[in-house]
């Protein structure tokens, strides 16, 4: 059974339900959780609005601010769910790299983190952190999406 696992938070409602998720699962197994929120660096050359007005400085300050948020709702999860927990919050271009990275250096077992689900052109565009982490990682991820009619649904990908 699992022993340690890494939840990846965006601060979206879908992830949030996947902490819950998460934690339930770390409950059962008698494991413990490590909560990762991963945020990208500070750009002189931006075309993301938040970068455009701050100085690198305010942009740090705020982001801190971002990640302690998102974090929050990691730790109330464990804390109600009686299961032990770290944050950790990370600077990273590429948010897959930083999750994979994060979970081997904690020795995690599992990832269970959300998915927005997108399909078709919205897919190819956006991208998905979710599926790089499926590409990328050695360790099981455990992909959280939210079905129809408002019943959870994790499906679960050995990757």
């Amino acid at each position: 059974m699992h022993k340690h696992i890494l939840i990846p938070t965006d601060g979206s409602d879908l992830s949030y339900e996947a902490i819950q998720y998460g934690t339930a699962l770390a409950k059962a197994a008698n494991a413990k959780v490590t909560g990762i929120t991963v945020l990208r660096p500070f750009h002189v050359f931006a075309a993301e609005p938040e970068m455009l007005e701050d100085t690198a400085e305010s942009y740090r300050k705020r982001m801190a601010t971002v990640a302690a948020q998102r974090l929050a709702k990691v730790e109330e999860a464990a804390k109600a769910a009686g299961v032990t927990c770290e944050a950790v919050h990370v600077e990273n271009e590429h948010p897959y790299k930083a999750i994979i990275d994060i979970a081997n250096a904690k020795s995690c077992d599992l990832i269970v983190m959300a998915s927005h689900g997108r399909r078709g052109i919205s897919a190819v565009v956006l991208g998905s952190e979710t599926v790089k982490v499926l590409t990328h990682s050695t360790i099981p991820v455990l992909v959280y999406r939210a079905a129809r009619a408002g019943l959870s649904s994790p499906y679960f990908a050995a990757s």
